[in-house]
């Protein structure tokens, strides 16, 4: 740059301050004018927020609704596609007394069965009977969870106790949960107490075996992890082992309680006074035979209440399994 404009500038006349203060409101009127600027304060035009349209609305409930039905709807259809089918092949090999070696000549029919239902909702001893049973298996499978997760644990985290306790639980794990009904009696001052112990022996191996099996199959890489920042063993055996062996510890709890129920129906049917299971066995005695297959009906119902319930824990503790299932094929 050459110094000659430099001092153009610096003499050049500056402008008028009272002249250009006076020309200020003209140029913000016209301003004004142009632009169109709202009178109101922004505070109030913030509160005031545009309406949002219908068709909005609509499009967004539309959306939702049919990601619903996406995710749940067909899912929820063929559940009662196959449901519907067993209900049918009931009522038609019933309805024609099918006998081709399979006889369903004494089979009462989904009618009769019916009927039985609306007398036992009215019949006090019934309930009673639901009651007992659900009281046992939760004593039962919750015992079974406690012990059998802790020491799943234990055995396998640490070799030495896995050496000591290993060999005895696998001496008494082939024993069924029905072999133990007369040695429980004996073992049991109460009744009561020896079903729900029958009932702790047929969940608590299957527990026992996963928990020991998720521990094993934990990630070495995330125990070094753990123990380079610092953990000691507990807060390593609480944030990273029992996390990362959660998912076989739920898959135990869920085959655990199909064992449970299985062995609460034979203890109840074998040396119990009250129970779904003794309400099968009595109407068999009985000749009751539409109360047989309400029982059977009671027991499918409450074990798929309770698997259901294990799956949701399960959901509710283990988040990010969900990311998982995206590559499930539908």
């Amino acid at each position: 740059m050459s110094i000659a404009p430099l001092r153009r500038v610096e003499d050049a006349d500056l402008p008028d301050t009272q002249a250009l203060a006076a020309a200020v409101p003209a140029a913000r009127h016209r301003l004004a004018e142009v632009v169109e600027v709202p009178r109101e304060p922004h505070a109030a035009r913030a509160a005031a927020p545009a309406p949002e349209d219908p068709s909005d609305l609509r499009s967004r409930f539309a959306s939702a609704v049919t990601g619903w039905l996406e995710r749940y709807g067909i899912a929820a259809a063929l559940a009662v596609c196959s449901l519907g089918g067993l209900v049918l092949f009931w009522y038609l090999a019933t309805r024609w007394r099918v006998d081709l070696y399979v006889r369903f000549t004494n089979i009462p029919t989904p009618a009769e069965v019916w009927q039985s239902v609306l007398q036992a909702g009215s019949n006090g001893k019934f309930l009673t009977n639901i009651g007992f049973s659900l009281r046992r298996i939760v004593l039962g499978f919750a015992l079974a969870t406690l012990l059998g997760v802790s020491i799943g644990l234990l055995i396998g985290r640490y070799r030495r106790l896995r050496e000591l306790l290993f060999p005895a639980a696998e001496a008494l794990r082939p024993i069924p949960a029905i072999a133990w009904v007369p040695i429980s009696v004996m073992l049991w001052p109460d009744n009561e107490v020896s079903i729900v112990f029958i009932t702790f022996v047929g969940a608590f191996f299957p527990i026992l075996l996963n928990t020991i099996s998720g521990v094993q199959a934990v990630d070495a890489v995330l125990l070094r992890a753990g123990q380079c920042l610092g953990a000691d063993e507990r807060r390593l055996m609480w944030h990273v082992v029992l996390p990362g062996a959660a998912p076989q510890i739920f898959t135990g709890l869920a085959v655990g309680m199909g064992v449970a129920w299985v062995s609460l129906i034979a203890a109840e049917m074998i040396s119990g006074q009250f129970g779904i299971g003794y309400f099968t066995w009595e109407a068999y005695s009985l000749i009751a035979y539409a109360d047989i297959v309400l029982g059977m009906i009671t027991i499918g119902v409450l074990g798929l209440l309770c698997s259901w319930l294990i799956r949701l824990a399960g959901q509710m503790l283990m988040p990010w399994l969900e990311f998982s299932k995206q590559g499930v094929r539908t």
